[in-house]
């Protein structure tokens, strides 16, 4: 295959061989499950501690337009945004750097007709499905335990797959400027404040307004918002604004990796 052929441009790469990474996860963590199940957990801990424990305390609060809603049905769409943020971002960052630079995986793979454009499609579609698994397994639970107030919230589940969408693009663009093991500590550093500050536990009307401007624009609260405003039933027009963002955010990621993985796997 030319090298033209290799680095076209996204939205010309072949399904079937991005399909082939995915295939290739779906392998290699068939022995080692647990990890991925693992990975549930958190929110839900999350949810039983801080939404029912701290929720007696709190009570009702404000909902998107402005309806009393229950304190726990107001963290739950938070967290299941926050999942799949989590695991789209786990699976584009450290296994990725693993895979570039110890474990020359993709030395290898470039060696068949696959090109770096299938790669970045193939892992970010693989980091997606594992976002997805954890916020479909969420909505579950939160079904069960009473906390969706809308039948909007099965589109939640498009939703998350568009918010791991966005923070795998993001994530694996980034993950191809990373040197050691040590830089993730600043990927962290980003992710962290974002899942406590993206109007998670309590509203975005507690900050101050310049503060309130900044954590708007942030990905995590424009995910929060979109599917808070699902699970709610809070649906208009303004939640088209939250998925032209997601998307470009990881359109724009997905254009950097191409571009990055070609100047670091075909120089």
């Amino acid at each position: 295959m030319t090298v033209r052929a290799r680095t076209r441009p996204p939205f010309l790469f072949g399904g079937r061989r991005a399909a082939r990474l995915v295939e290739r996860n779906l392998m290699v963590y068939r022995r080692t499950w647990m990890v991925i199940v693992s990975g549930f957990f958190e929110p839900l801990f999350y949810l039983l501690s801080i939404g029912f424990g701290l929720g007696v305390l709190v009570g009702a609060v404000a909902g998107p337009d402005g309806q009393s809603v229950p304190y726990t049905a107001y963290v739950a769409p938070a967290l299941l945004a926050s999942s799949a943020m989590n695991g789209a971002i786990y699976d584009s960052t450290m296994n990725i750097f693993f895979k570039l630079k110890y474990a020359k995986t993709y030395d290898a793979i470039l060696s068949t007709p696959v090109s770096i454009g299938d790669v970045a499609v193939g892992e970010i579609a693989w980091a997606l499905l594992r976002g997805t698994i954890y916020a479909t397994a969420f909505l579950v639970v939160a079904f069960v335990l009473g906390l969706v107030l809308s039948p909007t919230a099965l589109l939640a589940l498009p939703a998350a797959l568009l918010i791991g969408f966005a923070f795998a693009g993001v994530g694996m663009a980034a993950t191809t400027w990373v040197r050691s093991w040590q830089d993730f500590d600043l990927i962290q550093l980003c992710v962290l404040p974002l899942f406590l500050f993206s109007a998670t536990f309590y509203p975005i009307t507690t900050y101050p307004e310049p503060l309130r401007t900044v954590v708007a624009w942030t990905p995590l609260y424009q995910g929060t918002s979109l599917v808070r405003g699902l699970m709610t039933g809070t649906v208009g027009p303004g939640l088209l604004v939250h998925v032209a963002y997601l998307a470009t955010m990881g359109l724009v990621g997905l254009t950097i990796v191409n571009r990055r993985l070609d100047r670091l796997l075909l120089k």
